[in-house]
């Protein structure tokens, strides 16, 4: 996550959504910037503990972006970051089940950790009712996503690839996908909603 002082902006940044490259561009004009374990804090963290800490400190209540990805490419992404031609015996590799394995294995009562990859809707809501983010851009429409910062930092951004996944066959069958569409209606409706709104979706609200 980066915090920029003078464009007034919070760049969140949710798993698998490659915000990563965007962050490498954006990084030396950053103010905070927060990696490792603490680069992906959630909305409701910086919501509750984070904004309060800008505001009090620095006078700050920076507008909020963040990336969302179709439900299932997010999960396909994962899926091909843990296999064994990217992860081989490390614990969180899957160990070459299939797509369809892997993705009942998520939305299971007790995912495995290869399988423990939480849900956007939950990383990107309060306690999944609130949305208090000012800019949601889809994943897919990256045009917007740059326009946006562009016109925001006054330059031309280019970001570079990054922690790229090996090219993995992963077909989801109709069954397991109906599977994951009613265990997951949240992730879905949200998504849906951005592309609604022409993949950019602007409705903040803490409630």
């Amino acid at each position: 996550m980066l915090v920029f002082f003078k464009q007034n902006l919070a760049f969140l940044s949710v798993p698998k959504t490659g915000t990563t490259a965007y962050e490498l561009a954006l990084r030396p004009a950053a103010d905070i910037a927060f990696t490792k374990a603490t680069k992906h804090m959630t909305v409701g963290k910086f919501h509750k503990r984070f904004a309060p800490f800008l505001d009090q400190t620095y006078g700050l209540k920076p507008e909020r972006m963040a990336v969302m990805r179709d439900p299932i490419d997010v999960i396909r992404s994962w899926y091909k970051y843990r296999s064994p031609e990217r992860m081989g015996d490390n614990k969180h590799c899957h160990g070459g089940v299939s797509f369809d394995e892997y993705v009942l294995d998520v939305i299971s009562d007790k995912p495995s950790k290869p399988a423990g990859v939480g849900s956007q809707h939950s990383f990107l809501t309060l306690a999944g009712k609130g949305l208090p983010v000012h800019h949601l851009f889809a994943y897919e429409r990256q045009r917007l996503l740059r326009d946006f910062l562009e016109q925001r930092f006054e330059r031309e951004i280019e970001p570079k690839q990054k922690n790229v996944s090996p090219e993995i066959p992963a077909p989801l069958s109709p069954e397991v996908e109906a599977k994951l569409r009613a265990a997951r209606p949240e992730d879905f409706a949200l998504y849906d909603r951005i592309l609604q709104a022409d993949g950019v979706l602007r409705a903040y609200s803490e409630e």
